[in-house]
């Protein structure tokens, strides 16, 4: 894979800090603003970038063969289809899009040029989903369902003083929804399909959900996904059956370990993580992905990402929110 990175904020600083340890893929590009341009050459220096550009379609027509789209929420669709029309495969940071309209428009033309379009989405390729998910029929019947991803945001009081960041600005998709809220979404629909019905009950400030509690009902049981920027609270979700639960330990972007409590059993603890990085599972997932050019796999991770846009527009429209 020979990578252009659209983006050097804080999860390019993450992404780079792994990426090493997948050789098969060559860092080739960055995308920098004229601003930062300075600060950003030094970064690529450090991390054997060859190039580094201020204008995309300069990037675009370079030695490129994929585009890792790390831009802030309301620039992925608009930067993933130039990436597409250029014929390059994309790999998109979560949020996908703003809605599932623009996640179809741009899967149309993915596969119409027979490329690869996939959302990077932490807790789908790690090995201890892939675990928890055959595990889940160890607990019977699912009844109830909690994930709670609360953790206080560095950029929360600025928000309160005024100064409105990208994190909590509604034009540019912030908001925990969107932010942290949506690991959740994804655990839930990863392990369980699309919800019956959604309801984001949001507390909103200046046109942004600060935080909220998304109730989707499963039909046969219930599921609630907490996300909270203004608060901190235990990170963990739980999985009840009539037969026990199911325990994360820690947010649901990470997976580190589960607990399985039987009732009348002891607690057992799964973790089958190959590495120590979130990020890893799933970069190995896409560059195979991509050299393989699988396409049956590109549309199976289309489907669940679609399935969670849906329940994001049904949460966005029951809460009476605009973004972007």
């Amino acid at each position: 894979m020979k990578l252009g990175i659209l983006g050097a904020g804080k999860i390019v600083v993450d992404f780079l800090s792994m990426v090493h340890d997948i050789p098969t893929i060559e860092l080739n590009a960055l995308l920098s603003s004229e601003r930062s341009l300075e600060k950003n050459q030094a970064m690529a220096d450090d991390h054997g970038i060859k190039y580094v550009y201020t204008d995309i379609e300069a990037l675009l027509a370079s030695d490129i063969d994929t585009v890792y789209v790390a831009l802030p929420n309301h620039l992925h669709y608009i930067f993933a289809k130039k990436a597409l029309e250029a014929d390059k495969h994309v790999i998109c940071e979560k949020p996908f899009t703003l809605n599932l309209a623009e996640l179809e428009e741009l899967e149309a033309i993915a596969l119409e040029k027979n490329l690869v379009l996939v959302e990077a989405i932490t807790n789908q390729h790690l090995h201890n989903f892939a675990a928890l998910k055959a595990d889940l029929e160890k607990l019977g019947d699912i009844k109830i369902v909690e994930a709670n991803y609360s953790q206080y945001s560095s950029r929360y009081d600025a928000f309160m003083e005024g100064d409105v960041l990208p994190a909590f600005d509604p034009k540019k998709a912030g908001g925990a929804l969107m932010d942290i809220n949506i690991y959740n979404i994804h655990l839930l629909v990863g392990l369980f399909g699309a919800p019956k019905s959604v309801m984001y009950f949001a507390n909103i400030d200046r046109g942004i959900d600060t935080s909220g509690m998304l109730v989707m009902d499963f039909d046969q049981f219930k599921a609630v996904c907490i996300g909270s920027k203004d608060t901190d609270a235990p990170i963990k979700s739980t999985i009840q059956g009539r037969n026990g639960a199911l325990i994360i330990n820690g947010p649901t972007n990470i997976l580190a370990s589960y607990d399985l409590a039987i009732r009348g059993k002891d607690y057992t603890t799964t973790d089958k993580r190959i590495h120590h990085h979130r990020m890893y599972e799933e970069f190995v997932a896409f560059e195979d992905i991509i050299r393989q050019r699988d396409m049956n796999r590109v549309k199976e991770n289309l489907a669940h990402s679609k399935a969670v846009m849906g329940v994001i527009d049904q949460a966005l429209a029951s809460a009476n929110l605009r973004l972007g």
